[in-house]
C-alpha cells in the first residue's frame, strides 16, 4: 500500500490510525513495516478498534512497558503500556525479553503480560490464542548476530530459527502485524534485511493459513 511519511508537525500517530483503519474497511489484513516500535499503539488502535480485544505476540529484548521514556509517554520505549492501559488488548506474551528492571517488571505485573525472558524460554513451548491475534516483531529480539542492523543490540537473543519456530507453532488466526525497529544505517552487508524479508513471508503465510471467515472483522 505505500509509504506513509505525515508531514512535519502532523498528528502522526493519528495519521497512522486513519490510514490502517482505511485499509481495515477494504477488507486488508495490514502487515506494517517500521519504524521505531512507538507505531505500534497507532495501529493497534485502529485494529482494535475494528476486532475487538485482541491478543498479542510481541518479539523484542526489551519489553517496552515504561510509563514514560524521557518524558515521553508514547516513545518507542512505552506502546504496549498504553495498549494495556488503554484496553486494547486482553492478552499480552512477550518473547526474547532480556533487558527488564524493577520498574517494567511493576508494569508487567500491573497489567498481567507473560513475559518469556531468554533465560526462561523453552523450544518446546507452544502459544495458543482464542482473540484474534497481532503479532508485533521487534527486530532487536533477535540476536545481534543474527540481526545487527538494529538501533539497540542486546546479546543474548533469539535465533533466527527460534523466532520462526515460534512463529510457525503458534495457534492463533492472526489479523495483523508489524515488524519494526530495522535500521538500515546499521546493516551495511544488507544481513538484516534479509532477515526482515524472512519474517515479513513467515508473518505472511500465517496470516494466510486461517480460512478467510477467521478474518472477519466487524
Amino acid at each position: 500500500c505505500g509509504d506513509l511519511e505525515p508531514d512535519p508537525g502532523e498528528d502522526w500517530m493519528g495519521a497512522i490510525e486513519s490510514e490502517v483503519a482505511a485499509l481495515i474497511d477494504r477488507g486488508l489484513r495490514p502487515l506494517c513495516l517500521g519504524g521505531d516500535h512507538s507505531i505500534t499503539y497507532p495501529i493497534l488502535k485502529a485494529v482494535a478498534n475494528r476486532c475487538g480485544k485482541i491478543s498479542i505476540l510481541h518479539f523484542d529484548a526489551h519489553p517496552d512497558l515504561y510509563d514514560e521514556f524521557q518524558g515521553n509517554r508514547y516513545s518507542h520505549a512505552s506502546p504496549f503500556a498504553r495498549i494495556m492501559e488503554d484496553g486494547l488488548a486482553d492478552r499480552l506474551v512477550q518473547v526474547g525479553i532480556r533487558t527488564m528492571n524493577g520498574h517494567q517488571r511493576e508494569q508487567a505485573e500491573r497489567f498481567g503480560v507473560e513475559v518469556i525472558d531468554m533465560k526462561g524460554r523453552r523450544d518446546d513451548r507452544i502459544f495458543e490464542f482464542d482473540s484474534p491475534l497481532y503479532i508485533s516483531f521487534d527486530m532487536d529480539g533477535l540476536d545481534p548476530s543474527c540481526a545487527p542492523g538494529v538501533s539497540h543490540r542486546e546479546p543474548g537473543g533469539l535465533s533466527v530459527r527460534e523466532a520462526l519456530g515460534v512463529i510457525q507453532s503458534t495457534r492463533g488466526r492472526v489479523v495483523g502485524a508489524d515488524v519494526v525497529e530495522f535500521n538500515p544505517l546499521m546493516d551495511p552487508m544488507n544481513m538484516t534485511s534479509v532477515v526482515c524479508a524472512k519474517l515479513v513471508k513467515e508473518i505472511s503465510a500465517k496470516m494466510l493459513a486461517a480460512p478467510p471467515a477467521a478474518f472477519d472483522i466487524g
